[in-house]
């Protein structure tokens, strides 16, 4: 394995999509280091603030779960407000010495907002009702556009049917997903 830093560990294809009173969030589950799948079943996406949050991540996984961990504790102090939580996250990301060299995208839902935070301070709110991140997320957020707009699949199989597309195209993107989904109650 070549170590003079040109592998990167690449992992991931993550999508949220809101249909019709659903928010649902999938990832798939490989890990990518250069040329070599390390693992197939990762887990990318999990819940949190009373499972009224869906997040998922894009990058450097231990990079990762510190954000996961800061966003829970922003969620904690906000009262689980997602917006001032991403925005505070965001902050701090951006001005902290050891947190801006945090490698690793984050996508984060609630039943109102859907947030992309990026270690640049971005907190970005998509126009359109799906939001994807990672290697494969242009080619799932093409798909489930297209599903959302021209089909009658509600917004889990969305997510699905999108994420298996990436995975076709994606070479770091692979067929097992983990999807989890709010309904209209937040849960």
């Amino acid at each position: 394995m070549n170590t003079d830093g040109l592998d990167k560990i690449r992992a991931t294809t993550v999508l949220a999509v809101r249909k019709n009173g659903r928010c649902v969030m999938g990832g798939d589950g490989q890990v990518t280091l250069g040329d070599t799948i390390m693992k197939h079943k990762a887990t990318k996406v999990r819940r949190m603030y009373q499972d009224t949050v869906l997040t998922g991540f894009a990058g450097a996984a231990a990079d990762a779960f510190n954000l996961f961990e800061r966003l829970e504790g922003k969620l904690e102090s906000y009262g689980g407000n997602l917006v001032k939580a991403a925005v505070e996250l965001a902050k701090d990301w951006r001005t902290d010495k050891i947190l801006r060299r945090l490698e690793a995208l984050l996508l984060a839902a609630d039943e109102q907002h859907m947030l992309i935070i990026s270690g640049t301070g971005d907190v970005i709110e998509p126009d359109m009702s799906v939001a994807a991140i990672g290697s494969g997320g242009p080619y799932a957020q093409a798909a489930a556009q297209a599903l959302t707009l021209h089909s009658d699949l509600e917004a889990k199989a969305v997510v699905e049917e999108s994420l298996k597309i990436a995975a076709s195209i994606c070479l770091y993107t692979n067929e097992h997903i983990t999807v989890l989904e709010l309904d209209d109650d937040g849960n």
